[in-house]
């Protein structure tokens, strides 16, 4: 006989925690399906983790820089076992934590989920049924259709393996590939990332990609835009990449070959369509409340929508959205209009709001201002190898429309213009505020 609940939620993610807590504190009966661990992708196999590594990269930045500052070091060596064991030590009690969580919202189940009818899910062979169901499985990376594919490693192979490679090829020029190209070099591992489209990071503005590019390429790393990977092969210890670029093939040689090519919606085997969800085999259609557009009982949230960012703190945005809706009936709905978040380079790459194509494509009179700061007096005091802003304001209404910032603690420093941009703040106010100095924050005000 099936056990059934007010809410099944499929995934043990930002996004399911966001549905529970605003589910439980209703009094609504809870059914937790986890199929790895608690916690989801982000906490155990990416953001968490990995700014432990990135951590480790900036402490290589800072002993490059310490000439700068007068200090005679000798050369640093990254010892590449021991940082996996603290990224591993740090995060071990995640998973029980978030577990102790779930078991206190509701009942638990581990295993995999598959619908078999519009509001009943099967797993581990016992059938659960409730009045709303809602899909939170996240992402899984997206699949390479070369042959050799089967020899591509993951981002979970970064955060895993022990052994630092002397030589990594990145496949796609995306959040990942930068992220942990930063780390690989500065602990001394030859970089290649190998992009299809004209540039990396495509969904950022463009000469902010052009900045981190420069610095990217200033540490080793060697960038290849517009090419097509053709085939990955092992021979001996070594994997060969092969691919075409500008109508002559190459070929690159590497102890490890990463996909970069970014993740897509993790709905593969829910079995959709015995729960009449409209999909094309990845993407779920919904309405404006992350509600399935075929049947009202099915939600979605986090990485598994494929309309909004896969950040951490949009899945548990869009959470605690499907939870309020359940609870109170559709009427709540996401706003992505400001968003900060940052690509975790050294140094970070950051961003609000619309870059300067998009503000332009829309027909905004804007007024952009861009500066280098590593002339600045705050600049030169870190020794900064890249402090750079772009601004863009709506000059019709005096408000930020956009900021783009690559260095200069700007993974600290955007989320002053976005609680401007949420607040309504107009740049000449924010000319007249006071703030601390000498700070970064206090550059803030002269940016534009």
């Amino acid at each position: 006989m099936a056990k059934n609940y007010d809410i099944i939620i499929v995934g043990g993610g930002n996004a399911g925690f966001g549905v529970s807590a605003v589910a439980a504190e209703a009094g609504k009966t809870i059914a937790f399906i986890e199929e790895l661990d608690f916690g989801g992708t982000c906490p155990n196999r990416g953001c968490t983790p990995k700014k432990v590594l990135v951590a480790a990269a900036h402490a290589m930045h800072e002993i490059e820089m310490a000439g700068a500052h007068g200090i005679e070091v000798g050369p640093a060596k990254l010892d590449w076992q021991k940082l996996i064991k603290r990224e591993k030590d740090m995060i071990g009690f995640i998973p029980d934590a978030m577990k102790g969580v779930a078991e206190k919202r509701g009942d638990t189940y581990f295993g995999h989920a598959t619908f078999t009818g519009p509001n009943t899910v099967e797993v581990n062979g016992e059938e659960l049924t409730a009045e709303n169901i809602v899909i939170a499985t996240g992402s899984r990376p997206r699949p390479l259709p070369i042959p050799g594919a089967e020899f591509l490693g993951t981002s979970d192979d970064v955060l895993s393996e022990e052994v630092q490679p002397e030589d990594v090829v990145f496949i796609g020029g995306g959040v990942i590939a930068m992220e942990f190209s930063h780390v690989y070099a500065r602990a001394g591992t030859k970089v290649t990332i190998l992009e299809a489209l004209p540039r990396l990071l495509p969904r950022m503005d463009a000469d902010a990609v052009d900045v981190i590019a420069e610095e990217s390429k200033r540490i080793g790393i060697d960038i290849r835009t517009s090419v097509t990977v053709k085939e990955v092969r092992r021979e001996g210890a070594k994997l060969r990449v092969v691919y075409e670029l500008d109508g002559v093939e190459h070929i690159v040689s590497a102890d490890r070959v990463i996909n970069g090519a970014g993740r897509i919606a993790n709905v593969d085997g829910l079995n959709l369509d015995a729960a009449n969800v409209k999909h094309d085999g990845i993407a779920v259609e919904v309405n404006d409340y992350l509600q399935s557009v075929s049947n009202p009982a099915i939600w979605l949230a986090g990485d598994v929508l494929v309309t909004s960012p896969q950040l951490s703190p949009v899945a548990t945005y869009e959470g605690r959205i499907v939870g309020e809706n359940i609870v109170n009936g559709p009427s709540a709905k996401p706003d992505y209009a400001v968003l900060p978040s940052s690509v975790y380079t050294v140094p970070a790459v950051s961003t609000v709001g619309l870059s300067e194509q998009e503000a332009r494509d829309r027909g905004l009179k804007v007024r952009v201002t861009t500066n280098d700061m590593t002339g600045w007096f705050s600049g030169k005091s870190y020794a900064e190898t890249v402090a750079w802003a772009k601004v863009i304001i709506d000059e019709e209404t005096d408000r930020f429309v956009g900021v783009h910032l690559v260095g200069h603690q700007g993974e600290e420093l955007i989320h002053l213009f976005a609680m401007a941009m949420h607040h309504g703040i107009t740049a000449s106010a924010m000319k007249t505020g006071m703030f601390s100095f000498p700070t970064f924050a206090s550059d803030a005000k002269n940016l534009f």
